[in-house]
């Protein structure tokens, strides 16, 4: 049987970090080690799971946010994947479909996660870092996370684990998303921390990535229901300005019909009132979504600028 240890990034002094890690404790047939780097502060995550992964002795190494509350049976069906598939090289989960308390954007935000992971469930291309597991060799081969890709620009989760999920799908390594092994996610949203993330955490970062890879990626919210959506969503956004109702109402029935799921889910788990702010709420993520384009060519154009600037100097 494969031997587990669980490295959890603290350096943020996160107040959700003593529910994480009483789950972990409380799991049936829980690792063999837990190491949680709350020190030094000034650390990002990339370089704090690293650290810990170093101090890291188990044959699986288990990266879990310290935010997330694991489901009690997260390491059995993390140790059975392992143990019954040798060629297996990293696996990760999702966050489960009754997140923390936290308010209409908290339960959106999370649900929308779990929807999206759930929806792309078996192999995969990326890497997830709140829930995921990967072999200490193959992460050892690969160098760990990449320390100074996000965190010499933003000093906090941005794309890390994409980046490494990139590196070992490109290499041959088999990624699976098994959406059972489950968490909750105690964050609370707020609209600006939302918008925040889906613009300059994640989607800028992710974007360059590609570019810089030249992937068509079309996985997890990359995917052409996602462009499709996002598509129609500037659409209704048009249709208002121009007062012509019939594109708004028309742009808007498809990105219901597209995302009917997601919101069935938001009317199942938290009711009426959170689908009817789900649907502003999605439309404004996919909004942002679309605003990554021109903010990241903008970017890249002016780095090109600067470094055009100091070769004449």
């Amino acid at each position: 049987m494969v031997t587990l240890s669980v490295v959890i990034p603290a350096t943020d002094g996160r107040v959700t970090l003593e529910r994480a890690v009483g789950a972990v404790q409380r799991a049936t047939a829980g690792p063999e080690e837990l190491v949680v780097v709350d020190r030094p502060r000034h650390l990002g995550p990339a370089a704090a799971r690293n650290l810990g992964s170093r101090e890291a002795g188990g044959d699986v190494l288990v990266f879990i946010d310290a935010d997330v509350e694991v489901h009690e049976d997260v390491f059995v069906r993390i140790r059975s994947a392992f143990d019954g598939d040798t060629g297996l090289a990293a696996m990760f989960g999702s966050y489960d479909d009754d997140p923390g308390p936290g308010g209409i954007i908290s339960d959106f935000r999370n649900l929308l996660h779990h929807h999206v992971h759930h929806q792309n469930a078996g192999i995969a291309t990326t890497f997830w870092a709140g829930l995921g597991a990967i072999r200490r060799d193959v992460f050892l081969e690969l160098g760990g996370f990449d320390e100074n890709r996000d965190e010499a620009r933003l000093p906090f989760a941005s794309i890390e684990d994409i980046e490494l999920g990139m590196r070992l799908h490109s290499g041959g390594g088999r990624i699976l998303l098994n959406p059972a092994i489950q968490g909750k996610h105690l964050k609370e949203w707020t609209l600006l921390s939302m918008t925040e993330t889906d613009l300059l955490r994640r989607g800028v970062p992710w974007l360059r990535l590609v570019l810089e890879n030249r992937s068509g990626a079309s996985s997890l919210n990359l995917g052409w229901p996602h462009r499709i959506a996002t598509a129609a969503s500037l659409l209704f956004v048009v249709g208002l300005m121009r007062r012509k109702f019939w594109l708004a109402g028309g742009s808007l029935a498809l990105v219901i019909v597209l995302d009917r799921q997601f919101y069935a889910l938001l009317l199942r788990r938290r009711g009426g009132g959170a689908l009817a702010a789900g649907v502003p709420l999605h439309v404004l993520h996919r909004l942002t979504s679309a605003a990554v384009v021109p903010v990241t060519f903008t970017d890249l154009f002016l780095e090109k600028w600067k470094l055009r600037a100091r070769g004449r100097r």
